[in-house]
């Protein structure tokens, strides 16, 4: 991975953490950041809410927002194994 990159990448997201500070404009530029320094073709960013339950937060595009949600709905599927092991899952197509 580039350091330069990866350095502007953590420094435009820290200038997001203002006092007018909007989490769904951090999950979104955190996903298209993600997608550029990890070289993968999408990404999805599902958070737990008080009770556990996940929730789709964020996605790179439509596609990763529906297949997210089909997980949840479903009850398995990699981003579920992922939260539950704790343990990083790659899924390749």
């Amino acid at each position: 991975m580039d350091q330069q990159l990866l350095s502007a990448t953590f420094v435009e997201l820290a200038d997001t953490l203002v006092a007018d500070f909007d989490l769904m404009d951090f999950l979104c530029l955190l996903t298209d950041r993600c997608v550029g320094m990890l070289g993968v073709s999408a990404v999805g960013v599902p958070l737990a809410d008080r009770n556990g339950e996940l929730r789709v937060m964020a996605a790179s595009d439509e596609q990763v927002r529906l297949l997210e949600l089909f997980q949840l709905q479903n009850d398995e599927g990699p981003c579920l194994e992922c939260f539950r092991t704790g343990a990083p899952v790659s899924v390749l197509t």
